[in-house]
Formats: structure tokens, sequence, C-alpha cells
């Protein structure tokens, strides 16, 4: 069953799909410093099998295929809309519809998983859930990065790439997502905060973490 949550996500995401593809085509919003941690990630693999875990549009898998041409990705998203457009961007790609915490993959399938931004509409309680299945879709020793906006606290957004939405984003403090991949059974590799830019709100954390 989906709950309240997920579902809020969801239905949001669906309406936003075309707009959001239009507004982040790509990776040009990142800063350098977060995507030479994506770069780190893609070079400590051992091996080619990435998942894009809450890919979205696909943003991230455009770049990361320029980055590493031997990159095998798969993606999965909630949203059916973002998973179409996902897909009529990358046709070569496997893009399935699916809940982060119930992974429609099987156990050891990849070397990496790639979970950018994709925690942020998930309560505190609910990462070790998605940590965990993480760990599950991932080979002995293999590489889960996350990237998040670090703080506390949440917030209601109302208004997103054109559309009324209602949808809620959380903000997740270094310290309870390293505590909750060590919980998840994962070992941390690095720990990366950066403070935020003159268009930012929030400084940017990002974990890399080894199953």
């Amino acid at each position: 069953m989906v709950d309240a949550q997920s579902s809020r996500t969801k239905i949001a995401y669906d309406m936003v799909a075309d707009g959001y593809a239009r507004t982040l085509p790509d990776t040009s919003f990142e800063a350098s410093l977060d995507r030479a941690i994506v770069d780190y990630f893609l070079e400590r693999l051992h091996g080619s099998a990435v998942l894009d875990a809450g890919c979205g549009t696909g943003r991230m898998m455009a770049y990361m295929t320029s980055r590493q041409p031997s990159v095998s990705l798969s993606g999965v998203d909630l949203s059916a809309e973002m998973v179409r457009v996902a897909r009529e961007a990358h046709p070569a790609v496997r893009i399935v519809e699916g809940d982060l915490s119930r992974l429609p993959f099987d156990a050891g399938e990849f070397d990496g998983v790639l979970a950018w931004y994709s925690i942020i509409h998930l309560p505190p309680r609910q990462l070790v859930d998605v940590f965990a299945e993480a760990h599950r879709v991932l080979r002995s020793g293999g590489l889960l990065l996350v990237g998040f906006q670090s703080g506390r606290g949440v917030r209601d957004i109302r208004r997103a790439y054109g559309h009324d939405i209602d949808l809620r984003a959380y903000l997740h403090s270094p310290s309870r997502v390293r505590a909750e991949l060590l919980r998840a059974s994962f070992s941390i590799d690095t720990e990366l905060v950066r403070g935020p830019r003159q268009d930012e709100k929030h400084s940017q954390s990002f974990l890399l973490a080894r199953a």
C-alpha cells in the first residue's frame, strides 16, 4: 500500500514532469563540487551496473554516461510521468516505476546505487528502510551515493515548475543520514558538506557508503 506521503509525492511529480524536464534538463544547476562527487562515485565502482534510484526525468543518467560511457544504467522512480519522460530521453535504459523502499530489482543486481536528492521527500523515520533496500540490491562491496539538502525541518511546496501542487520536502541532518546508513549495514566511505551558494537556502550534503 502506498502511504499518504508517497501518494502526495507521486501526484505532484506526475503533474510537473514535463515542466521539470524543461527547467532542469541537465546537471548545469549542480555545483562543480557536486558533479565531482558523482565522478568519484563512478571511479570507485567495481563494475558497471548502476541504479539511478529516484531517477526523475533521467538528467543524471546523461551525466553518468558522459563521464563513464561503459556504465550500464537502470532507473526507478515513484512517478509514472517522470518515468515516461525519462524513457523518452533514454530509450535504451531500463527505467521502471517503483518505490525506493520496495525496489523492483533482484538482490545483488548492482555495483552502485545513486540516490541523488531522492530522499528529500522522505521523513527521517523512513530512511533506514530505503537504505536497507539499496543495500539489498547492491553486490558485496557496492557503493551507494546519497545527495540531499542538509538541516532540520519540513517545508510544504505549493507551487513548482508552473503548477500548483501539494508536496512536502524534508531537510536531513548529515549525522542522522550517517546513522541510518550504518543501521542499514553500510560502512561510510566519504562524507562531504558544502555551504549554500547564493541561490540556495541550505547546505548540501553527500555521503558515499559501501555495502
